[in-house]
């Protein structure tokens, strides 16, 4: 059973018009008297994130970019949790699995920046936040964001690299939160390449604005690019680099809610736990990442652990584990009549909910195939899933999925 705070619905029309001030209103009215044809101080254009106003003096900038995902799936579209699961009934499915509104860019100066990104189809205020990147080895912001706890959940859901997150997103993910963070990138000779990140966030999830008791959340991420090239965040070597680009990051972080577990909703309890009472649960957990690209060819891996610490029931601590490991090839690199715009991908993850039971361990493998029509702005990805649940109790249960999802940026 999850039980999720109340969000408040927030108005698409307020979120526009807000960031149109920021953009036009504050940009001075004295100018508009004064110069009457407004084309000589704003441009129009279209860019990579979607519609763009930009004042002359690039003092502002407002972006506007909305993205639809459309998904079949068979015989059921989400991952399977416990072993009732794999006995459910077929539910053959056509959706719009997302619909996004994203608003961005920057006021009074370049450094300034803003976004916002709201789900239409839950009303749901996903992101808001603001960040001063005046300079590249210090950055502030505030808000709510995904933390940049994993890669496989802080790439955005576009530009992934299966149609979904594996197996293990959802135990481990810190998701949305609130709060303040500094970042950088500090940029050494050689091998002397990091970047960081460092947050304290309230730790109660999306749309939560309070606290359920005095303590917040701490967050932390190293990354080393250790060739000196740094990698966004972003599933498929799309660009093609042409020198080899690694890089090795660790996460950390701990909070003490009544929550095991976040996502989109908000704060939530995983399988074996109930939502507690305010701190009854302390969570320590850690990941450590690698991810690689060179002409065409993509990795990435996740290893996690996660100790829950039931602070109302003499300090019961329960481990999970999880891992997964991932890796995609444009195979027309190799072979000629290989269409070039059409990748293929696998993915293996294993994962643990009680690291204490060896015979209780989920796994999950995916094949999947993007055709890019206008790179992750526009692509079709299809995807064949096999998983596999083991209860100490009862037998293996298998389970095979198949799902084809378009996503499109406008």
């Amino acid at each position: 059973m999850h039980i999720y705070k109340t969000n408040k619905t927030v108005s698409i029309s307020k979120i526009i018009l807000t960031s149109l001030l920021l953009l036009i209103g504050l940009n001075g009215m004295a100018q508009l008297e004064k110069e009457k044809d407004t084309t000589k101080l704003i441009n129009v254009s279209y860019g990579s994130k979607g519609i763009e106003l930009r004042t002359r003096d690039n003092k502002f900038l407002f972006q506007l970019q909305s993205r639809l995902q459309f998904r079949f799936s068979t015989p059921n579209d989400t991952d399977p949790l416990t072993y009732d699961d794999y006995s459910q009934e077929a539910k053959t499915t056509f959706k719009i699995n997302r619909a996004r509104l994203k608003v961005g860019g920057h006021a009074f100066h370049p450094w300034l920046k803003y976004y916002w990104e709201y789900e239409l189809s839950q009303s749901n205020l996903l992101d808001f936040r603001l960040m001063v990147e005046k300079w590249e080895w210090l950055s502030f912001k505030a808000g709510q964001w995904k933390v940049e706890y994993t890669r496989e959940r802080f790439i955005s859901s576009g530009e992934q690299q299966t149609v979904d997150r594996s197996l293990i997103n959802r135990p481990f993910t810190a998701d949305r939160q609130m709060g303040v963070e500094i970042y950088g990138h500090l940029k050494g000779a050689g091998i002397a390449d990091f970047n960081y990140w460092a947050a304290a966030l309230t730790g109660t999830g999306r749309g939560n604005t309070a606290n359920d008791d005095g303590n917040l959340m701490y967050f932390g991420r190293a990354q080393w690019n250790f060739l000196g090239r740094f990698l966004d965040f972003e599933g498929s070597d799309l660009e093609f680099h042409e020198k080899p680009t690694p890089i090795i990051a660790i996460s950390g972080l701990t909070n003490r809610s009544p929550y095991t577990r976040f996502s989109q909703s908000g704060g939530g309890s995983l399988e074996g736990f109930e939502n507690g009472a305010p701190g009854q649960y302390r969570v320590n957990q850690w990941n450590l990442e690698s991810v690689f690209m060179y002409r065409g060819f993509s990795w990435q891996s996740e290893l996690h652990t996660k100790d829950i610490i039931d602070k109302l029931n003499f300090d019961k601590t329960t481990t999970l584990r999880g891992y997964y490991v991932q890796a995609g090839y444009f195979f027309s690199n190799a072979f000629e009549w290989w269409p070039k715009k059409l990748e293929m991908a696998a993915r293996h993850a294993g994962y643990r909910p009680d690291d204490s039971i060896k015979q209780n361990s989920q796994e999950e493998t995916t094949i999947a195939f993007n055709w890019f029509f206008n790179g992750h702005k526009n692509k079709l990805t299809s995807e064949v899933s096999y998983f596999s649940f083991q209860d100490k109790t009862l037998p293996l249960e298998q389970g095979w999925r198949f799902r084809i999802q378009w996503d499109i940026s406008l």
